[in-house]
């Protein structure tokens, strides 16, 4: 698994949090007690997405030119 920064997790997790919202489909199985727990946040569903390793999102990282 690829070791992320923390600002790499912050912007997945809020990028997919913003398509959940959105009206994306849910990447994860989730029972109804289970987002009536987390109060159906968008933001929580996300994490659990993401430390799962459901999401199909990638990060490129530039890096620097030789000379």
């Amino acid at each position: 698994m690829i070791k992320y920064t923390k600002y790499e997790v912050a912007r997945i997790i809020g990028a997919r949090a913003l398509q959940i919202a959105m009206g994306a489909p849910l990447l994860v199985k989730l029972s109804e007690a289970d987002l009536e727990k987390i109060n159906y946040s968008t933001v929580e569903i996300a994490k659990m997405e993401f430390h799962n390793g459901a999401l199909p999102i990638s990060i490129k990282r530039p890096l620097p030119e030789k000379v």
